[in-house]
């Protein structure tokens, strides 16, 4: 059965969750996407840089390239932090890539070595990580980098629930390891202490519908439900897991509820389109 891919995008676009996973991947010809980094699931990060680099205009390797030169002349680790940040920002806003604008995002993080910068940066990374589809090289990749710096920030404190709760996500989504029980037991440690926590049980419903495991995901997605009614990401989830364990009535009954409560019309005519195939 085919996910409603085009339903999540549009549903996560009204809400603005993340503004930072709608910068274009890479396209499906570049760093990652092809048969022998798919099979090894691993990338590394020169060769990410390298071939995104191919796809600027002249006008942008000389704006790039002048940012660059500025790291030889760096007198301190916070100069580096500051031209990384510039860095970072380049490839969001100019060239639109979204692994060389994680990557400097995290090395100024790592130079920085704030609480703050590190979950941050760590946040970003886990938001591609796990809300979007990508080979298993670049997954990877960006679970290990996040994992780096979410180690790091449990160092300076041992108690941030969320951090815990990312990490964990690096080992459900990431590859990063050949027991993904690892994730579910770090989230889940947190979750079993706090049951309202809203993030910890949106990662064990997104682990166990990557995993196929619909009626323990359907049963978090619902968890949340019940604490935010109108958790719109909650919701989508919950249809999408509705339809692909072949309940199709609840997938339309959940469709159509997040129909009621937006004001889109191309959202409501992707709702629209994918409510009439499932009656089919």
């Amino acid at each position: 059965m085919k996910k409603p891919q085009f339903i999540v995008v549009l549903i996560a676009t009204l809400l603005c969750v993340a503004v930072i996973i709608f910068v274009p991947r890479s396209k499906k010809e570049g760093p990652g996407a092809g048969k022998e980094n798919t099979e090894n699931q691993t990338i590394s990060t020169q060769t990410i840089l390298d071939g995104a680099k191919t796809a600027l205009t002249g006008t942008q390797k000389i704006s790039l390239l002048s940012i660059e030169n500025q790291l030889n002349t760096a007198k301190s680790p916070a100069d580096r932090a500051v031209i990384y940040r510039q860095l970072s920002k380049f490839w969001a806003d100019s060239a639109h890539r979204i692994e060389p604008y994680l990557y400097y995002t995290y090395s100024a993080a790592l130079l920085e070595n704030s609480e703050k910068s590190l979950t941050f940066a760590a946040q970003l990374l886990v938001d591609n990580l796990a809300t979007q589809e990508a080979p298993p090289a670049i997954q990877n990749w960006i679970a290990a980098n996040a994992k780096v710096l979410l180690e790091k920030a449990l160092v300076i404190n041992p108690k941030n629930d969320s951090a815990i709760i990312n990490l964990g996500a690096c080992y459900l989504f990431g590859n990063i390891s050949d027991n993904p029980m690892q994730g579910i037991l770090k989230v889940k440690e947190v979750v079993d202490k706090n049951p309202q926590n809203i993030y910890g049980n949106m990662m064990l419903g997104l682990g166990g519908k990557k995993s196929g495991q619909y009626p323990k995901a359907i049963e978090r997605f619902l968890n949340i439900l019940k604490l935010e009614p109108k958790n719109m990401e909650a919701m989508v989830n919950l249809a999408e897991c509705y339809e692909l364990s072949n309940q199709k009535s609840l997938a339309i009954e959940w469709y159509s509820k997040m129909k009621g409560l937006i004001d889109n019309p191309e959202a409501k005519d992707a709702i629209d389109k994918r409510i009439k195939e499932l009656k089919k």
